[in-house]
C-alpha cells in the first residue's frame, strides 16, 4: 500500500483563541461520526471535537452506532444527518469501502465534510486528518524489540481483519521483527480492537506458547486484555499498543505497560472540527494533515497524563507543524 507522506501548505498565522473574535457567524452545529462506543480511542476524538466546537463557539452532535462498527447503522445515520442537514461532518467510517455511498449522499446534500483517522476510499472531503498507521506500527515495534535486546519469542494481537489501520499497523509490527534477526514471531492473531477478545486470544496463545517475551498489539484496549491475561496466567511479558489513550498512560505509569504509539485521536478530533468549522467560516484550511509518530513511554507520558477535558487543542499554527512531510 502507498504510504506517502504529504506536505502541509504554509499557511497565515491564526490562533484558535482568536476565532471567536471573527466577524464571522458562530454557533455551528457539526455532526462527529464515530464507530462505537467500547474502544476509547474514540471517546479520545469525541472529546477533541467538543473542545474544538467549545472553544470555537459551535457545537457537535455525537453519531456513535450502538453495535460497534456496524455498516448499516452508520449508513442509517447518515440517512438521518442529511435529513437534519448541521452546517458540516467530521467523518470516520465503519468501513472505509463500504461507506463510500454515504459519503457521495452527503455530498449529494451540499454539507462540508472533513475525513479523519480512516481514510475514506471515495467522496469528496474538505480536509483529512490522520496518522500513519505503519510508522506507527514499526516505531512502537522498534521501541519494544531495542528494550528486549532484539530477540525474543513474539506474538501480535491484530485488529480487524481487512481494515486499513491493522493490515499497515501490524505491516509494521513485522517490519520491525524483520529487522531484528534473534526476534521470532511465534502467532499473529485478530482481537477485532476489543479488550476481551484480545484477553481471550492471549490465554490461547500462551497454552500454545510456553515463552512469550513481547506482545505486539494493535491497539491500547487489547494490550490491556493482553496483560490481564497474562496477570491471571502469572506470566510475565512486555507488552505494546497503539492510540497513546488515557488507560495506556495509566498502565505505563504503574509499569504495567511499556509503551503505546500515540495515535493522537484528542487532536484529530480536535483539528478535524477546527477545519469544519473554518471551510464554513471562509478561513483557510489544510487540505491534509498526517501526525508524525509518537511512541509514549514511561519517560514522556506526562503531558498526556491529563484529563482529556482539561487538554488544549492545537492552533491553527501548530497544524501545519504536526503534520509530517
Amino acid at each position: 500500500m502507498r504510504h506517502q507522506r504529504p506536505v502541509c501548505r504554509a499557511l497565515p498565522l491564526l490562533i484558535a483563541a482568536a476565532f471567536s473574535t471573527q466577524a464571522h457567524a458562530d454557533g455551528e452545529t457539526i455532526a462527529v461520526f464515530t464507530k462505537n462506543q467500547t474502544n476509547p480511542y474514540f471517546q479520545t476524538v469525541r472529546v477533541g471535537a467538543d473542545v474544538a466546537a467549545k472553544s470555537l463557539n459551535a457545537k457537535t452532535l455525537q453519531y456513535i452506532p450502538t453495535k460497534p462498527d456496524s455498516i448499516p447503522e452508520q449508513l442509517s445515520q447518515i440517512e438521518d444527518v442529511v435529513v437534519k442537514k448541521p452546517n458540516a461532518i467530521v467523518f470516520i467510517p465503519v468501513d472505509y469501502k463500504a461507506m463510500v455511498p454515504g459519503v457521495e449522499k452527503i455530498n449529494d446534500a451540499k454539507i462540508p465534510i472533513v475525513n479523519i483517522t480512516d481514510r475514506s476510499a471515495g467522496g469528496k472531503f474538505v480536509s483529512f486528518v490522520g496518522a500513519d498507521d505503519y510508522s506507527l506500527g514499526l516505531e512502537t515495534a522498534r521501541y519494544l524489540l531495542k528494550t528486549l535486546g532484539g530477540k525474543g519469542n513474539f506474538v501480535i494481537i491484530e485488529g480487524v481483519k481487512g481494515s486499513l489501520t491493522n493490515i499497515d499497523r501490524v505491516r509494521g509490527f513485522k517490519d520491525a521483527l524483520k529487522e531484528n534477526p534473534g526476534a521470532k514471531l511465534v502467532a499473529s492473531q485478530p482481537g477485532n480492537y476489543q479488550r476481551l477478545q484480545a484477553l481471550q486470544v492471549m490465554e490461547n496463545l500462551m497454552q500454545s506458547n510456553s515463552q512469550i517475551d513481547g506482545v505486539l498489539a494493535a491497539n491500547d484496549a487489547m494490550a490491556i486484555g493482553a496483560i490481564e491475561a497474562l496477570e491471571a496466567a502469572n506470566r510475565k511479558a512486555q507488552v505494546v499498543g497503539i492510540n497513546g489513550t488515557k488507560e495506556a498512560i495509566d498502565a505505563i505509569k504503574s509499569g504495567k505497560l511499556l509503551a503505546s504509539g500515540d495515535y493522537n485521536g484528542f487532536a484529530q478530533g480536535c483539528l478535524g472540527t477546527m477545519m469544519a468549522i473554518r471551510t464554513l467560516r471562509d478561513q483557510p484550511v489544510i487540505n491534509e494533515i498526517v501526525l508524525k509518530p509518537t511512541v509514549v513511554t514511561k519517560d514522556n507520558f506526562q503531558p498526556l497524563d491529563v484529563p482529556l477535558e482539561q487538554r488544549a487543542c492545537p492552533t491553527f499554527e501548530q497544524a501545519g507543524k504536526l503534520g509530517s512531510k
